[in-house]
């Protein structure tokens, strides 16, 4: 008996003690909202002014300056430029003619294997990527840029071809196809 005993009074007090906890927890919350409001009235920290707000000086641009020159538009191409696209007229321009086979590759994807005939019949060897040998003769076209053949030699072919010059127009270019190179 004294076993069942001690387990109720052990129960007893774990219960007693629970339900102090709880009426603790029960006390209001009115220290809580003292604590609050004491917070709320407190003056906060001033704050920093605003920084000040650099104005800068405006320029109006004017197209003539004091001796009633016309000024050049700093937005618009350069005398050089100008000059540039105004001959673009009068500059080379690419050759409208039927596409040879090997105006399909890249002139330094072409090499020369050789050449047969003498003297001013001379015809140059190309070995095109895929393998393929091509006959070339004076005035045939290779490359991807309108390259013309000018000369044949026995060890290079010279070539002219016409590139863009970055203004609308064309110019003209040296090339060489060596006989063994790439």
């Amino acid at each position: 008996m004294s076993r069942v005993h001690t387990l109720k009074s052990v129960r007893a007090l774990l219960l007693l003690a629970a339900f102090a906890v709880l009426a603790g927890c029960t006390g209001g919350d009115g220290d809580l909202r003292e604590w609050v409001a004491a917070e709320k009235a407190k003056k906060g920290a001033p704050l920093s002014p605003l920084p000040v707000l650099k104005t800068f000086e405006t320029f109006n641009y004017a197209d003539r300056d004091n001796h009633d020159q016309v000024r050049r538009d700093p937005f618009g191409p350069s005398r050089e430029e100008q000059e540039a696209i105004a001959n673009t007229s009068s500059g080379p321009t690419p050759n409208k003619h039927p596409k040879e086979p090997l105006e399909a590759f890249p002139l330094d994807a072409l090499k020369m294997v050789g050449t047969i005939g003498a003297g001013g019949k001379l015809e140059a060897l190309i070995k095109d990527p895929d393998g393929v040998i091509h006959r070339v003769h004076m005035n045939n076209y290779l490359g991807q840029n309108n390259g013309q053949v000018k000369a044949i030699a026995e060890d290079h072919i010279d070539l002219v071809e016409l590139v863009s010059n970055q203004t609308g127009g064309w110019m003209e270019r040296q090339a060489t196809i060596a006989l063994g190179e790439k």
